[in-house]
Parts: C-alpha cells; structure tokens; sequence
C-alpha cells in the first residue's frame, strides 16, 4: 500500500468508490477485481450459495468492518441472518476471497489474518486460475485437497466443479 491522502472512516463511508475499495487504518486502498477467471467464480459461489442455502444472507462485494480503523470489502461473504446495515458490523460466517492475477500475497495474507482476528469463524480463498482453494483455520493457511470446500456448523458445502464451472 502506498502513501496517500488519509481520509476519516465517516469520509470513507460516505463516498461511492468504483469499482469499490477498501479502507485500512485512514488509506484507500483498490482491490483488484473484474478479470473474467475472477467474475466467474464470485458468481458461481454467489448463485450456488444462495440457491442451496436460502436461509443465509450471501452478499458479494459488501464493505465489512473488521478491525478498528478498517473496513474491507470481500468478494463474498455469508451471513446467518440479515445485517440490517448497509456496512456488515459483525462478523460475517463466511467470507471468500477470490484471487486475481495482480494481487499481492503479502495483501491477500494480511486481509485474510485481519478476517480471522476480527471473528470470522470461515475464510476461503480461491485460485481460479489454478483451480485451487485453501481454508483458513485458526490462523493456518490450508490447501484443500478434497475438491469440496465445506464450512463448521451450520455446514455450506460446495464441489470444486461448482465452484470452477465456466474455466
């Protein structure tokens, strides 16, 4: 992240990036999204979750307070109930990260420390590009080998063919 104006978390809340960016301690920081590998996946796990699990709120792309003087916005992120904001402010169950050609590891690994310290209880990050998903798990970083992501209770279990349909 470079150097740059800081801005107030109220400013940040108040302003329609876009595409949408995240706020990390009184920077903007861009997030790097609209490749096609990308897209697919954030609409598959989008459409499959919310079709299979209707009792869950699934919400691609929504700002996410985490730690103080933070605010990230997840490619998807899974609710047990309705926010009832317009900005999530509390941990969401699941949030998925879907990687892009650009993004930094170092970035994806602190966003995804930041989820896990602000409670979240599931992390996913997906690779679409090499058809690959990891877990997040009490702060270690897994690669799943069984082809099927599936979540803590309540269970949200999806299939790498699902998840990778349209690559």
């Amino acid at each position: 992240m470079g150097a740059g104006i800081l801005v107030s978390l109220d400013e940040y809340l108040e302003t329609a990036y876009s595409p949408d960016r995240e706020y990390v301690d009184g920077a903007i920081v861009e997030r790097n999204v609209g490749e096609r590998p990308h897209s697919i996946v954030q609409r598959n796990l989008t459409v499959v979750i919310d079709t299979r699990y209707p009792n869950f709120w699934v919400l691609p792309g929504c700002r996410v307070r985490t730690l103080e003087g933070r605010c990230r916005v997840p490619d998807v992120c899974v609710l047990l109930e309705d926010p009832g904001t317009d900005v999530i402010e509390i941990p969401p169950f699941l949030v998925i990260e879907i990687l892009s050609r650009h993004d930094a590891m170092a970035d994806v690994l602190e966003k995804l420390d930041e989820y896990h310290a602000a409670g979240v209880r599931n992390i996913w990050l997906i690779d679409p590009r090499k058809k690959k998903a990891f877990t997040i798990v009490d702060g270690r970083f897994n690669e799943v080998a069984a082809e099927e992501l599936v979540t803590e209770s309540p269970e949200i279990r999806l299939t790498f063919a699902e998840i990778f349909r349209g690559l």
